[in-house]
């Protein structure tokens, strides 16, 4: 058990609601509850009380939980008070426990006790952080397997048949005489084998829960007047920017998040791109390059009677930075919506070929088809994962007739397992949890 002392919040958000929550965690909450409510409520039953200064008399009568441990959240004695949601009376409340002897929970500081008293492993408790700040369905729902423990179960899996297979190497170096049949017989290459697939595929669901946590970030480019600003309204299905027949009316960048079937993704409009001797402008096309050159991927818009990228707008292009071509206004030459590799025919103004642009920003952030069993993972899970996939791979070779170095082989085993520990919280540094838990918001 970590740190035993008592520790208070307001769990439930700034500003006035119907109902707000203190929480309370520490070792021995008898004293306090009863100090507070001149009671201890029963185990696990709401209780109606008075929640009362230290004179006596009432700061508000709301519900009192009371969680003993180890059967709580965090591992310890827990005390809820649910009262009125005002930011007035919730500061009070709060302030009357740090008067018994609690002291001002740090972020994500009840959630750290959970992980360090076996509640939850670290992933887990990620995916505590994960379902609060979910930005559509489907990253709630993969949020919440992850809290469940699906992901940490899965990864388990792969440890415990790293560990066989580390006993099964290791032993085989008590009998050099017989370790090639030896492992031959107990299928340890085909297994080698299997296991770096089964990395594979959990990096792929992790990968595509990663875009479904962070998002896409696409820039609109092209020359003025092509319909840039149209299609980020026809995205966001919404006036965002202002739409004109001048040249150069967007002179600065202007963002808009929208959904696109579960998948996060920020709009970004720039300014046309161009020669101008106006010096507001020209910061507009230098916001705008700036915006390319960290995009995810740059929608270059064209117009349908001029398909062709003209020299001046390729000239500021990025290189490295995934393209789509959207050859817009359609609608001016009688085109169908149509699409292909790399390119998009679309109307902004009458909203169609939305659909297939939608799905080619699926494709292009590889959440097209994307399975419900994806892993809402951050980066640290995928270099984890990418660590083990390496360290495997290298047993693997380890492991061939020709090399078959058993001592290089159990050593690129062990690396693996540390590495896939780490996503769990068994092999972990506490400054990557002090920064882990320090994103949590205060309260949880």
């Amino acid at each position: 058990m970590g740190d035993s002392s008592a520790i208070a919040a307001i769990a439930t958000p700034p500003g006035r609601g119907g109902v707000g929550v203190v929480r309370i965690s520490g070792v021995g909450l008898a004293g306090l509850a009863k100090a507070l409510l001149g009671q201890v409520p029963a185990p696990r039953r709401a209780k109606l009380v008075d929640f009362r200064a230290a004179d006596g008399a009432a700061i508000d009568r709301g519900l009192a939980l009371f969680f003993p441990a180890p059967h709580s959240y965090t591992g310890q004695d827990v005390l809820e008070l649910h009262g009125h949601g005002g930011p007035v009376v919730m500061g009070l409340l709060l302030e009357r426990c740090l008067e018994l002897g609690a002291r001002l929970a740090e972020p994500g500081e009840f959630t750290r006790r959970a992980f360090e008293n076996d509640k939850l492993d670290l992933a887990q408790a990620e995916g505590v952080a994960d379902l609060i700040e979910a930005a559509s369905a489907q990253a709630a729902r993969a949020a919440l397997r992850s809290l469940d423990g699906e992901f940490s179960r899965q990864v388990h899996e792969l440890i415990d048949e790293l560990i066989a297979l580390r006993a099964l190497v290791e032993a085989t170096l008590d009998f050099p005489e017989e370790e090639v049949d030896f492992l031959r017989r107990e299928h340890a290459f085909l297994r080698v084998a299997d296991l770096g697939a089964c990395i594979d595929a959990i990096l792929a669901r992790s990968r595509q829960g990663a875009r479904l946590r962070s998002g896409l970030s696409v820039v609109l480019a092209g020359a003025p007047n092509v319909g840039k600003s149209s299609l980020m309204n026809a995205l966001a299905g919404e006036e965002v920017a202002i739409v004109t027949a001048l040249p150069g009316t967007t002179r600065d960048r202007l963002e808009r998040p929208i959904l696109i079937e579960g998948m996060p993704v920020n709009v970004i409009d720039t300014a046309g791109l161009r020669a101008s001797e106006d010096t507001v402008e020209r910061i507009g096309i230098s916001r705008a390059r700036e915006a390319m050159a960290r995009a995810d991927l740059v929608l270059v818009v064209v117009t349908a009677d001029a398909p062709e990228v003209p020299a001046e707008v390729e000239a500021n292009l990025p290189a490295g930075v995934p393209r789509l071509k959207v050859v817009n206004k359609i609608d001016l030459t009688g085109q169908a919506p149509a699409a292909g590799r790399g390119w998009v025919q679309v109307s902004a103004v009458e909203g169609s070929g939305l659909d297939l642009l939608r799905a080619a920003l699926k494709d292009a952030a590889g959440l097209s088809g994307v399975a419900e069993d994806a892993i809402l993972a951050r980066a640290r899970h995928i270099e984890a994962l990418q660590a083990a996939k390496a360290a495997v791979a290298a047993s693997r070779e380890h492991l061939e007739p020709g090399a078959f170095a058993l001592e290089l082989a159990a050593e690129e085993l062990r690396r693996a397992q540390q590495a896939l520990a780490a996503i769990t919280g068994e092999f972990t540094a506490d400054d990557l949890l002090g920064e882990i838990f320090g994103r949590f918001c205060i309260g949880k």
